[in-house]
């Protein structure tokens, strides 16, 4: 976390913009030597000393001003051009300097990981880091800590061949939310999110708009970024044909075309791919399976070639693959020319912890996935005959709770050998990006990411009754909340209203 006169520090460096960078800036990777350690640190030649050196503060905890890196001609300067340098790809620079105030003998013994008792062990990493907010850099933080849900997406990062000194910006963005997502996992404290922030900008400039008015970096949207970042991460993270966005995070859509007013002309189909559903918001809707259903069926116009001018169509949509991550992206935000805003649609729209998307499958699909959605009926049913049982019993009698057995069942072929799709049609809510405010330009955004119970470190000791538990992620502030809390997410007021949801496929054991 960043404190102090630092603070103050962070907060001026991006509130300036960043030195305008050529369409084809030339960047490659040195190893800084710091205490015995090497880092690699990506140099950007139209970048100045003090990018370079805020780079290795993000990695050492060493603060700028007390950095010494040995370079020719004597010590790097804030005000060095880095293309000054005649540095070349791998070479390694010397740093000095200390990472803040000298530690202080502990009051109490150190005690090691393997020393500690379970309790203790999950005490200590109980709760997970947050991201540093730079200017307005939450709608970033949300949307980064709710994709880190998704283990398989972490997987391939870490499979990722490759540095932050690539000649495609699409593979350094990939590399550096590596390393941004190995930080996180390695800290207790929040952690700056610079070197990603840097590539984001440099690969969509827009997250880098200046607000003209208030000075600083504008805020952005949220839904924005997710999309880009999965357009992004489905390109960098390409095995062959597809990749694990493709795979784990994109379904199938078969929409089929006709028009009342040319009965005689043939309906058309066509099939393409998704990475989202979208939740369209009117006075009618009040469910978010309402939404969904109005943004699958709807009326465009188009050129008739049977009638020689422009006709209304009917396009309804209808699921042919289900990707075992389901993004639900809420339409609150619309035009509003008077005030020349994206005015939010403030209307609640209640979304459930778990989602039924069956309805809106192909018949096709809904007969191959009728016997693996019967399999998460009988776990649901069970699961809540075992509450049951063992909300009547002492704690001592507890673990006599015995149900019997699920019956058997046969998984569709085609849907078994189709990596990352979802088998039944239903879904559980993993994360919940949310904003606060009245406009896409203003306001405040957080993420919600559900907690595995028993992995992780220990819950909160209280009487709540609930089945999950939540960290709440405002940038690097996190604590935890209940399911209660998250469902009230859902609009209405001017409370955090839930803008983009994550849910999982349910699992079959």
């Amino acid at each position: 976390m960043v404190t102090g006169k630092y603070k103050d520090f962070w907060r001026q460096l991006y509130i300036m913009p960043f030195v305008a960078q050529p369409k084809f800036a030339f960047t490659f990777v040195v190893q800084v030597k710091w205490q015995g350690k090497k880092y690699e640190v990506e140099v950007d030649t139209t970048q100045p000393g003090e990018m370079f050196k805020m780079q290795l503060y993000s990695l050492t905890g060493v603060e700028p001003d007390r950095q010494k890196i040995l370079v020719k001609g004597g010590q790097l300067k804030d005000d060095t051009s880095m293309s000054a340098l005649g540095l070349v790809n791998g070479q390694i620079l010397m740093m000095m300097g200390t990472a803040g105030e000298l530690p202080k003998a502990p009051q109490q013994p150190v005690k090691f990981m393997e020393d500690m008792t379970e309790d203790e062990m999950a005490q200590a990493l109980s709760i997970p880091a947050g991201l540093t907010n730079l200017g307005n850099t939450c709608y970033m933080n949300a949307t980064l800590q709710c994709l880190k849900a998704v283990p398989e997406l972490k997987q391939a990062l870490d499979s990722l061949a490759g540095g932050m000194g690539q000649s495609d910006p699409r593979n350094n963005l990939a590399a550096s939310m590596r390393q941004l997502y190995d930080q996180l996992s390695a800290s207790s404290d929040g952690v700056p999110p610079l070197v990603f922030l840097q590539f984001l900008r440099q690969v969509f400039p827009k997250f880098g708009a200046q607000d003209r008015q208030h000075g600083g970096f504008m805020q952005q949207d949220a839904e924005e970024c997710w999309n880009e970042l999965l357009t992004t991460l489905d390109h960098a993270l390409k095995k062959g044909d597809s990749s694990v966005v493709e795979q784990y995070m994109s379904g199938t859509m078969v929409t089929t075309l006709s028009t009342e007013e040319a009965p005689e002309e043939k309906a058309t189909v066509r099939e393409q791919m998704f990475r989202k559903l979208d939740c369209i918001i009117d006075k009618s809707v009040n469910y978010v399976a309402q939404g969904i259903s109005k943004g699958l069926e709807q009326v465009i116009e188009k050129n008739s070639e049977t009638l020689g001018r422009n006709a209304d169509y009917k396009a309804v949509s209808r699921i042919a693959r289900l990707p075992e991550y389901l993004t639900v992206a809420f339409n609150r935000f619309s035009w509003k020319a008077s005030e020349s805003v994206e005015a939010k649609i403030v209307k609640s729209v209640k979304y459930p912890l778990d989602l039924d998307v069956t309805e809106f499958c192909t018949e096709e699909l809904q007969a191959r996935m009728r016997p693996a959605r019967q399999r998460v009926r009988d776990i649901d049913d069970r699961l809540a005959m075992e509450r049951k049982l063992k909300a009547g019993k002492r704690p001592a009698q507890q673990e006599e709770v015995v149900v019997d057995p699920l019956p058997p069942f046969e998984l569709d072929e085609s849907l078994k050998a189709d990596v990352g799709c979802n088998h039944s049609g239903v879904y559980e809510l993993v994360g919940v990006v949310t904003h606060i405010g009245r406009s896409a330009n203003s306001g405040h955004y957080m993420g919600w990411v559900r907690k595995e119970k028993g992995v992780g470190g220990p819950e909160p000791k209280s009487g709540a009754d609930t089945r999950n538990w939540w960290y709440k992620f405002d940038d690097d502030e996190v604590s935890m909340v209940t399911d209660e809390d998250i469902l009230k997410l859902c609009g209405g007021g001017d409370w955090h209203t839930a803008y983009v949801t994550l849910y999982r496929a349910k699992q079959l054991n």
